[in-house]
């Protein structure tokens, strides 16, 4: 029988990875209010960490979607995930920003940091909550000593603009990258095999959610 999953995020990259691992799943913007979302949890427990702030904010957007589309009961998988990049102590988000993208990439060039990647799961089978669990992968990623044109143009292609780190490993920023030590898939935004982990704690297999021709 298969298990349909409900992906609570918009992010291409996740999409590629399920549908490359033969999942499609139902995509449902989560809407989330991130930079919110972390100063209130902030403000309430003091700074968070990288691996807690994106569990946060990978159940938050699963959360987010419980319940209903398009009038009718979600009935399956539900994952949130989320992203961050540490280095130097610092966090790193999605820069947004040309300058702070480019600053970030004179930071990390020739040096190693930590990719983090959240991911909650609600087990939402028969429309209702009927369990969740979490967990967070890890990923160091070595950059090359990348010349300051390589970056400009890099910044410029506008690709770093709105990933966590400034970076991709499976597109136009894959050659500044020397070195993974970890899950390949946790760099670009989701760990499979802790996705799989995960899915098999909640009793499920994970071959069930294959639903893709291939």
């Amino acid at each position: 029988m298969t298990m349909r999953l409900y992906l609570a995020s918009t992010s291409p990259a996740r999409l590629a990875l399920l549908r490359a691992a033969g999942v499609e799943p139902v995509v449902v913007p989560s809407h989330v209010d991130e930079p919110a979302a972390v100063a209130a949890a902030e403000a309430e427990h003091g700074p968070l960490s990288a691996d807690a702030m994106v569990q946060l904010l990978a159940r938050l957007k699963a959360e987010a979607v419980r319940g209903t589309l398009d009038g009718a009961p979600i009935d399956g998988l539900i994952l949130g995930g989320d992203s961050a990049f540490a280095i130097d102590g610092a966090i790193h988000g999605k820069p947004h920003l040309p300058e702070v993208a480019r600053e970030r990439w004179l930071q990390q060039r020739g040096r190693t940091g930590t990719l983090h990647s959240g991911h909650w799961l609600i087990d939402h089978r028969g429309g209702r909550e009927n369990g969740a669990a979490g967990a967070t992968a890890v990923a160091s990623v070595t950059f090359a000593d990348v010349t300051d044109d390589e970056i400009d143009a890099y910044v410029a292609s506008g690709e770093p603009l709105e990933v966590a780190g400034s970076f991709t490993i499976d597109s136009l920023g894959g050659p500044f990258i020397t070195r993974v030590d970890g899950d390949p898939s946790t760099v670009v935004g989701l760990s499979l095999s802790t996705l799989r982990e995960l899915v098999r704690e909640l009793g499920v297999e994970w071959t069930s959610l294959w639903n893709r021709d291939r």
